[in-house]
């Protein structure tokens, strides 16, 4: 099957299936995240309660753990969830928001990763070469490195605790076992609107919640996100209109949007 069916056989199997998609996510991001998975087809829900996490990801099909607003009972919350997701064997993603920032933020991945390590980890190329080379240059939550600065960095990752890697950049990259897919999709405009890239991770739990190979759903994930994008820009008058857009995008996505705009390589 070629990678533009497969990806849209998983889209239909989200819209069919709806599946439910835990988020433990940071407050700027909450709404536009619930509602991208909405429209795309998943369910799904924002639970950061220590007291309930793991009774919620006991009817879950993924979990997505998002640290960009940390705090102490979050984190405790982060953990509960991931041991619970871990002994359920549904898939993990996590997204290091701002890793190498701070101590706290790096640490705090790499114990969750150390105690439940994440199918997926989704982040950009500063984050991800903050987790595996500890590097303390990340500019905020913002890259200041292109995804390609990262491959070897998602290799060592991927090596260390068997995960998937997906950095998200200009071209997104891919990094899993032998296998490195890239995804050119995407517009210039989409980095001007807040938490999209949170939103790829929670895009990215509903994929991996009907695929099973989690390189593919990593990759999935972000060619419907960037061609959503595309769509949404042609539109869009700047960064407030795209969000909109952006959503109806996800919603009316059709596998002729797919075919005629899916830029994949894979190496």
């Amino acid at each position: 099957m070629t990678p533009k069916k497969e990806i849209w056989s998983d889209v239909e199997r989200i819209r069919a299936g709806a599946p439910l998609v835990h988020n433990i996510t940071n407050y700027v991001v909450m709404n536009s995240s619930a509602n991208a998975l909405l429209a795309l087809g998943a369910s799904p829900v924002m639970a950061h309660a220590v007291q309930e996490v793991e009774e919620m990801v006991a009817i879950a099909s993924a979990l997505v753990i998002n640290i960009g607003t940390l705090s102490g009972h979050w984190i405790q919350a982060m953990f509960v969830a991931a041991r619970a997701a871990k002994r359920r064997g549904i898939p993990i993603v996590l997204d290091p928001v701002g890793a190498g920032a701070t101590r706290f933020r790096t640490d705090t991945c790499i114990a969750l990763l150390n105690e439940a390590p994440a199918t997926i980890i989704r982040g950009n190329a500063s984050e991800i070469r903050a987790l595996a080379l500890a590097e303390g240059a990340t500019k905020g939550v913002d890259s200041r490195h292109s995804a390609e600065d990262a491959i070897g960095a998602a290799q060592l990752l991927a090596k260390t605790f068997g995960s998937v890697v997906s950095i998200s950049g200009a071209i997104d990259i891919i990094v899993g076992g032998k296998r490195t897919i890239s995804i050119a999709n995407g517009h210039p405009l989409m980095p001007r609107v807040t938490g999209l890239g949170c939103t790829a991770s929670a895009l990215t739990g509903a994929f991996a919640a009907v695929n099973p190979a989690a390189a593919k759903a990593a990759a999935h994930a972000m060619a419907v996100m960037g061609i959503a994008g595309e769509l949404a820009a042609e539109r869009a008058a700047g960064p407030g209109s795209l969000q909109v857009y952006f959503l109806d995008a996800l919603y009316s996505l059709s596998y002729e949007d797919l075919s005629a705009r899916l830029r994949w390589e894979e190496s």
